[in-house]
This record gives C-alpha cells, sequence and structure tokens, in this order.
C-alpha cells in the first residue's frame, strides 16, 4: 500500500490558512455510531447548540453509522430532516477506524474532526483543538487527558490501562504524544488524503496508527489538555481492544523495520523543514551538540597527550596529568560555551569556568585515580599509561558532556 504523493508546486499540505469564509463546511465532526440509539440524539442536539453558539464559521455534524442493528440510523436520519447541518453515513460494516477513514476520505471540508457520541470531553476544548489546524500552524490536535492542565474523572482501572498503553506505545514506537485514545481529535484535510491510504486499522487501533504515522512523517501534533468525565456505560470491551491495540503495534513496528511503510516518502512530502536558523545564544539539537562535542573532545584529547608526554619525564606522571588537563580543561569550556553550546558574550564566562573547572575536578579524579590504580597494581610503561588515560579520559569526556549541558550551560541559567 502507498500514499498518493502531492506533486503539485507550492506550500506543503498542512501549512495554508483555511479560508473560513467559503459557504462551505470549514468543520466536520464525525460522530461514529454502533447501536447508539439512546444517546444520539442528546449528543447532537448538544452538539449542534455548542457549535451554532461559538463557531464563527460553517460547519457540519456527520453521524457515522457502523451498520447499528437497533433505531440508530433512523434516529441519525430524523436529526438530519431536522437541522441542515446534520448529514448522515450508513455503513454496512463495523468498525470506528473503517466509519472515520470512509467519512474523512470523501468530505469536502478543510478541517476534520471527531468525537465519542458519549460527549465526555467538555466541548469548551473543541475551540482550542481546531484553530492550530485552520491557522496552518499544525497539522493533527488531539484531546489529551494526559497533559498537564487537563482533569479527569475515571476509576483506577481504566486510568492504570491507559497510562500502560501510552507506556507501550513510547517504548515500542518511540511516540511522543501523550495521549492516543481520547476520543476527540481533529486533523487537516490535505493532510489526511496523505496519511488515510496508509492507515489499515478498521478498529479502535485507528487513532494510533494516525498519530505514529503523522510524528514518524515530521508533522506537527497539537495537544488540548481537556476535562474528561468517564462514561460508566461505556460498551468498550477493554480485553478485546488491547488486545488488538498490541497487534497493531506490532505490525506497525514490522511495516517500518521491512519498509513496507513508506516513512522516507511521507517525511519528503508532508515534513516540515528545518528552521534552518543559527541565533546567538540559542543552543542547537542535542544531535548537534553531540557532534560539535566530539570535535572539540577529540582536539582536547590530543592536546592533553601531547601536553602529558612533553611534561611527564620533567615532573612525573600525576603532576603531568594534573597541569596537562587543568590547562585543557579551561581551553574546553571556553570552546565548547561558544561552539557546542552556542553562548557569546562574556557575562557569566567566570562562572562557567568555576564550574567547568567543577567538572574538570571529577574528571581529574577519575584519570587521577585510574592513574594510582594502575601504579598500585603495576609496574607500567608509559603504551599502558596513555590506554588506560584514554579510557579514563572517555568516561570522564562522557560526564563532562552530561554535566556541561545539564547544568553549566543549561537554557534555563543562563539569564541568571
Amino acid at each position: 500500500m502507498t500514499a498518493t504523493m502531492h506533486t503539485e508546486a507550492g506550500p506543503r499540505p498542512g501549512t495554508t490558512p483555511v479560508d473560513t469564509r467559503t459557504a462551505r463546511p470549514v468543520l466536520d465532526v464525525v460522530i461514529p455510531v454502533y447501536n447508539e440509539e439512546t444517546d444520539l440524539e442528546p449528543c447532537i442536539r448538544r452538539l449542534h447548540a455548542h457549535l451554532a453558539a461559538t463557531l464563527p464559521y460553517s460547519f457540519r455534524i456527520t453521524v457515522a453509522d457502523n451498520a447499528s442493528i437497533d433505531g440508530t440510523l433512523y434516529v441519525a436520519e430524523r436529526l438530519a430532516r431536522e437541522f441542515a447541518e446534520v448529514e448522515v453515513r450508513h455503513l454496512a460494516q463495523k468498525g470506528r477506524g473503517r466509519a472515520l477513514n470512509a467519512v474523512w476520505s470523501t468530505s469536502d471540508a478543510p478541517v476534520l474532526a471527531y468525537m465519542d457520541v458519549d460527549l465526555s470531553t467538555d466541548l469548551a476544548a473543541l475551540g482550542p483543538l481546531v484553530a492550530p489546524l485552520i491557522s496552518g500552524h499544525s497539522d493533527l490536535a488531539i484531546g489529551s487527558r494526559l497533559a498537564k492542565g487537563a482533569r479527569v474523572v475515571r476509576g483506577p482501572k481504566r486510568e492504570f490501562i491507559s497510562r500502560c498503553y501510552n507506556l507501550i506505545l513510547r517504548g515500542a514506537l518511540a511516540a511522543k504524544f501523550s495521549d492516543a485514545q481520547c476520543g476527540f481529535k481533529a486533523i487537516r484535510a490535505d493532510v489526511a488524503r496523505q496519511l488515510l491510504p496508509l492507515v489499515e486499522d478498521t478498529g479502535w487501533f485507528f487513532d494510533t496508527e494516525l498519530l505514529v504515522l503523522a510524528q514518524r512523517a515530521g508533522l506537527r501534533t497539537h495537544e488540548v489538555p481537556v476535562d474528561w468525565v468517564d462514561d460508566p456505560d461505556s460498551s468498550v470491551d477493554i480485553i478485546g481492544t488491547a488486545t488488538a491495540d498490541l497487534k497493531g503495534v506490532a505490525r506497525m513496528i514490522r511495516g517500518f523495520a521491512t519498509g513496507s511503510l513508506p516513512v522516507s516518502e511521507l517525511r519528503a512530502q508532508l515534513g516540515r523543514e528545518p528552521i534552518g536558523v543559527s541565533t546567538p545564544g540559542v543552543p542547537p539539537k542535542l544531535a548537534t551538540q553531540l557532534v560539535r562535542f566530539a570535535v572539540v573532545g577529540i582536539g582536547s584529547t590530543l592536546a592533553y597527550l601531547l601536553l602529558f608526554l612533553v611534561l611527564r619525564n620533567g615532573m612525573g606522571a600525576q603532576a603531568a596529568n594534573f597541569v596537562a588537563l587543568g590547562l585543557t580543561a579551561i581551553a574546553n569550556t571556553a570552546v565548547n560555551r561558544r561552539v557546542t553550546f552556542g553562548i557569546r558574550g562574556s557575562s557569566g564566562a567566570a562562572r562557567h569556568q568555576f564550574e567547568g573547572l567543577i567538572v574538570f575536578g571529577l574528571g581529574l579524579v577519575l584519570t587521577s585515580g585510574s592513574l594510582a590504580l594502575l601504579n598500585a597494581l603495576a609496574s607500567p610503561g608509559v603504551v599502558l599509561e596513555l590506554t588506560v588515560l584514554v579510557l579514563a579520559n572517555l568516561a570522564a569526556t562522557i560526564l563532562r558532556f552530561v554535566l556541561l549541558r545539564g547544568w553549566v550551560f543549561h537554557p534555563r541559567r543562563q539569564d541568571h
């Protein structure tokens, strides 16, 4: 299965602001239902009243009936006759993911959303959910019960299962979003057209699969902390859903490993370009910092070994180690301050050097301790001494990077 790649010239999908002055619906809210004849009418009436009162643009509510065998379809069609903004889609097969895929793939609205029929999520979050999609700031948006600021009322069993599931996603699929299962999401239609052909799941894993694909494609997902109250009458089969979700996780891992999921093409087509701006005082990303730190470290290590060899015969191994390490530590701190961590000017330089010397002291403990232990156990030659010092310096270098990045040059400390 392959995605339909966007080939037209111009800005990539998802980045152009939506024209809200159009007569067609700007927002299409899908309510997937199966045998919900009791809850559907109060849901639609409440949702319609909220949208009509709060949205400054046109909208549509689409009831996606997943092969209900009760009176759900009859209720939906009656509501559609009453409200011009309500439409009904009937599917012959069950599956929430199948219903969302079917409606979203054919909708003419530029912003697509869905929510569960029980309206467990406070509708006040709907505006913040779709706003960044309309502006072009984000590609997808999700309501999160686990984000900071969310207020959730639900039993400990569901809370435990939800958090465990999200931990699995973080560990197995490197997911960065906080809540995959909250039934309150939105997506840009131009982005959805590229992703939906790749989403295989037709059930509850649909959300997770879409979000992981979007993340791997380099899309931006906006998270909205929500107020959420558990529906005690929910008919979701927790065990069956969890089993299907784990199978979906395994299938995605296999797809990424074998290349059957074209992540590189998606990223080339949809991914947001790097900012590409170097601003004084703004440190680069971790990968760039590691490369720059390594280059500086190699230079420092060579200078350190050269100084050690020059000074060793005149003052002994321990004294030579102390002087060589001290001189290169001062130079190393100064270079890393500017090159690796992007700090310019003299402000804070004295504190940085002082704290750098503390880091140097820890490195000295490692290297001098290694030399002392080596000489206590044997009578080493120069080659063995250098070997031990290189290994000790490697450990000291790792420690140095961690402390410089997380303490000495941490961005939050540079204004103090």
